[in-house]
């Protein structure tokens, strides 16, 4: 049946897509809630992204990173049958442990429908395969995952309320208005679970999880080749997320920074106020690609430097979106003094990347 319906969604995908098939992005819309909290199939691309660090009993300190993506075909979307491939979904899911010197991770696509996967568009309640991504009536995410060589099965607690991104929700990725994306985050989500790794007993697992939520049609400048970004917890309950689109030379395209304080003030930085200096290179020994896995980040006036957990946090994604990027856990410290705990994105070091 599996092989069957993979064959049909290869032939559905050799049709030429209309220029029109998906929803543009544009300012001054009003993001809702519960319902922008799932899936939006009128737009080409989406995803729900979490990414955290979890402390065990023992007291070792590990990073995870559990992504879905949402992918429209362009295909069929008023097509009422069940055989019509409307979305793929891809899911990711990466455990850090400087213990093993590199990326744990695992990687799963499906095309929605015949209950292999799906993305409901009432709440976030997003599922490949088993593994799922789901938001209770109280708020708490819970991610259950069965990867090859452990397991999580994580609730997250919200602790703040939503942090919109950009000009309230509306996020500009590149020189054109058309470039850009509906963004928001979830900072600070007390995170309780259990880590559980092959033939072993489960790990009781607490921590905090950074959370976006992502959707657009048209992101990237043709003259993009990848982002870094940062979405870091801060230490005395603030929020920090920063992103520069890098150019094909490695000059800045685009940028943005959101910074929440301890107070709850938010201040937003343009793209002449963000800026990512590399600190420390780290060659991948698998593609040659050459990562800035420490930099320095500037918002305005202020200074962040990021270090990595580990050096060697790749993933290797082409089974899936067709991607090698360099996704891990960092460290965070401002004026010399430890600021936080987040995850950093590195992509298009290996190729420009293609949504």
């Amino acid at each position: 049946m599996r092989a069957l319906l993979c064959l049909l969604l290869a032939l559905a995908l050799n049709v030429p897509l209309r220029a029109a098939d998906f929803t543009p992005v544009t300012p001054g819309v009003q993001l809702r809630f519960p319902r922008d909290f799932g899936a939006h199939p009128g737009f080409k691309t989406e995803w729900w992204y979490a990414t955290g660090w979890l402390d065990t009993a023992d007291g070792r300190q590990l990073g995870y990173q559990v992504t879905f993506f949402r992918s429209s075909t362009g295909h069929g979307r008023d097509n009422p049958s069940q055989f019509a491939p409307k979305d793929i979904i891809v899911a990711h899911v990466a455990l850090s442990d400087p213990e093993q010197g590199k990326l744990l991770h695992d990687q799963r696509t499906a095309r929605a429908g015949f209950g292999l996967a799906s993305a409901s568009t009432q709440d976030t309640n997003v599922q490949l395969d088993g593994w799922r991504m789901q938001r209770a009536e109280d708020g708490t995410y819970h991610i259950d995952i069965e990867a090859a060589g452990f397991t999580l099965a994580l609730q997250l607690q919200p602790t703040q309320p939503v942090l919109l991104q950009g000009d309230a929700g509306f996020s500009r990725k590149g020189p054109k208005p058309e470039q850009a994306s509906y963004y928001y985050s979830k900072p600070q989500l007390r995170t309780s679970g259990t880590l559980t790794r092959r033939k072993a007993a489960a790990q009781a697992v607490t921590g905090v999880t950074w959370l976006d939520h992502e959707w657009s049609s048209q992101v990237l400048d043709p003259a993009a080749a990848g982002w870094d970004w940062a979405g870091i917890n801060l230490s005395d309950g603030g929020a920090l997320m920063a992103f520069q689109i890098r150019d094909r030379q490695g000059g800045r395209l685009w940028a943005h920074a959101t910074w929440r304080d301890a107070s709850g003030k938010i201040t937003h930085y343009s793209q002449d106020q963000v800026s990512f200096t590399p600190q420390l290179r780290w060659k991948s020994p698998h593609t040659q690609a050459e990562y800035p896995v420490a930099t320095l980040i500037r918002t305005g006036p202020e200074q962040w430097h990021v270090s990595p957990l580990q050096q060697d946090q790749e993933l290797d994604s082409r089974r899936s979106t067709g991607a090698v990027y360099w996704e891990g856990a960092v460290t965070v410290t401002r004026g010399g003094k430890p600021a936080g705990r987040g995850y950093l994105e590195l992509t298009g070091y290996v190729r420009p990347m293609k949504l």
